[in-house]
């Protein structure tokens, strides 16, 4: 039995070879503090965020792509292995393997090994995000041409030239969905004195969030509490409001992209702009990021398709073919 999990920040997604993604979850596990006891994961704990009582803590295991709680992580593994490893396959112990970004620490690395071993795994693999982005989108990785991917997801974005199999340049960035959904909040609390809580900031941005202002906005009601009265309040925000509270973060992606294009060999740039860059992950949902992509950087820009399963679908890929894999792009334990 062979499990491909992209270990998200903000969602995990687990796919099997032969059947596609299986499970797409929230990466979020609520704990009861009293009883020390995991009492849900995935989209039921998700639903308790910010509507807690003071004995259950609900908590992101991950952060900025990486772990942050050992133990709640492995829990959620474990969860997700079991969600999908019914039947005959129950009694065997699957191979994991795990996307991580491009710019993990081997301390960190080793932590998601050891979460996967632990969660019952009979081997765990690792392998760079980027690449397993770049195979989900469909690009030929190992090909002598130069591939540039973008994928920005919930804690991190990545940008990586991929050549033969393998990174040529790489930049990991830690500011990704997450940081834009502070910003919406951010902006709304200064700009109209209202506090939102962490899942309407995320409604907003998918809902009218826009990387370049728009000459017809569209509109949404947020609900939230007036901070100076501490009653409920609900407004009407229009898109390029929210296009201008997250310019900030978007331009350090860019940057980002820019430093990469920067340190990229010729010859491969000029695949670059032939072929142009792919953008993937769940960042590359919000309306118009392609276009300022492509302005910022003069290199021509396309979504992929379903970039949110990229990832996953990259780790199917690989598993089908774990052999030509193990040398170029995995480490194991």
């Amino acid at each position: 039995m062979k499990i491909g999990i992209d270990l998200g920040t903000k969602n995990s997604l687990v796919f099997i070879p032969n059947k596609g993604v299986v499970l797409s979850e929230p990466s979020v596990v609520s704990v009861s503090l009293e009883e020390n006891k995991i009492l849900a994961v995935g989209k039921d704990a998700k639903e308790m965020i910010g509507r807690t009582p003071e004995s259950i803590q609900v908590f992101r295991p991950l952060k900025d792509g990486v772990i942050a709680d050992y133990r709640i992580t492995q829990a959620m593994i474990k969860h997700f292995i079991n969600k999908v490893n019914t039947g005959f396959f129950k009694f065997l112990k699957p191979e994991l393997l795990i996307g991580v970004p491009a710019g993990i620490t081997s301390t960190e690395k080793r932590a998601v090994i050891e979460s996967g071993m632990q969660a019952g795994a009979k081997e765990v693999f690792v392998a760079k995000e980027p690449i397993l982005s770049a195979i989900g989108a469909g690009i030929p990785i190992n090909s002598s041409s130069g591939h540039l991917i973008v994928d920005i997801g919930g804690g991190t974005a990545e940008v990586a030239v991929i050549s033969l199999g393998g990174v040529v340049s790489a930049q990991s960035l830690r500011i990704a969905g997450d940081v834009l959904d502070a910003s919406i909040s951010e902006y709304i609390k200064n700009k109209y004195n209202l506090a939102i809580g962490e899942q309407t900031a995320e409604a907003i941005k998918m809902k009218i969030g826009t990387a370049m202002t728009e000459k017809e906005p569209k509109y949404m009601e947020v609900r939230g509490r007036d901070l100076a009265l501490g009653l409920p309040k609900t407004l009407k925000i229009s898109s390029n409001e929210i296009c201008e509270a997250i310019s900030e973060p978007l331009s350090e992606i860019i940057q980002c992209v820019k430093n990469v294009l920067r340190e990229t060999p010729p010859e491969l740039s000029a695949d670059i702009m032939d072929k142009g860059m792919v953008v993937a992950g769940g960042g590359a949902c919000l309306r118009n990021i392609a276009t300022l992509l492509s302005k910022s950087t003069g290199v021509p820009c396309f979504v992929a398709e379903d970039p949110l399963s990229c990832v996953a679908r990259g780790t199917g890929a690989v598993l089908d073919n774990l052999d030509l894999y193990k040398k170029s792009i995995m480490s194991k334990k």
